[in-house]
């Protein structure tokens, strides 16, 4: 049977909402929506190159727990509640993924709370073990 588990990072969102950070199956990484929210204050920055940078962070944990890191991310999903800032979130992303270039696609929608402005998902897969 394929190992299934679940990854939580102590957000609110994810016990107010019931869903987990990531789900782990087999060797492939699941991470959920991640806002630029710091789930340990519940606190967030004003501007998308912050909220980024946080989103990275906490998807990082939540990667780290599953036994990756960014570099093993194969697709990346960006949300934005305006176009107008994905430019600033340029030399964070290539900061993260300019080595391993995983696919991608940037949606504009609507955000949960007028603070978020950016949201990010990603799909990876654990490096082989053998």
């Amino acid at each position: 049977m394929t190992e299934r588990r679940v990854i939580v990072s102590g957000s609110t969102f994810e016990e107010e909402y019931a869903y987990a950070r990531a789900v782990v199956v087999g060797d492939d990484v699941h991470v959920s929506g991640t806002t630029g929210f710091d789930y340990r204050a519940m606190t967030i920055a004003d501007g998308v190159a912050e909220q980024n940078a946080q989103c990275l962070r906490n998807i990082a944990a939540a990667l780290a727990d599953a036994g990756c890191t960014l570099a093993d991310v194969v697709r990346v999903r960006y949300l934005l509640r305006d176009p107008a800032d994905f430019p600033a979130c340029g030399p964070v992303l290539r900061a993260a993924f300019g080595e391993s270039r995983p696919a991608a696609t940037m949606m504009v929608v609507g955000l949960l709370d007028d603070r978020m402005r950016i949201e990010i998902e990603v799909d990876a897969r654990r490096p082989s073990r053998g």
